[in-house]
């Protein structure tokens, strides 16, 4: 990243405008991955990321970029709000078809054993 490059030079001076354009240049690769992801959602995932997540080799390679741009905290966290907005959007999702009979039936549509 080019902070750790900067930050050596100037070890005792904050540049703004430096953490800006890396933090910018964090977003951009990881939504590259995230698009990739969603692009090829429909093939199988082999590669393992942190937290879990699995994913297409054909994102490998937005995967590596997105892991060498950002920090590795920040990787974990976008990972893990990754997944948990997709449990949440598949929750969502399958919820009408999950749900039973809205009524119960009624006592008249059952005949009497006399």
């Amino acid at each position: 990243m080019a902070l750790e490059a900067y930050a050596a030079g100037n070890p005792d001076k904050i540049h703004a405008d430096v953490l800006t354009k890396a933090r910018e240049a964090c977003y951009k690769a990881r939504d590259a991955f995230y698009a990739c992801l969603e692009k090829e959602s429909d093939k199988k995932p082999t590669e393992i990321a942190s937290v879990g997540l699995l994913y297409p080799v054909e994102c490998k390679q937005c995967r590596d970029h997105y892991v060498k741009q950002c920090r590795s905290s920040w990787v974990k966290h976008f990972d893990r709000q990754y997944c948990q907005n997709k449990r949440v959007q598949r929750l969502l999702d399958d919820k009408g078809s999950r749900r039973g009979p809205l009524l119960l039936p009624q006592p008249y549509t059952f005949k009497p054993n006399t």
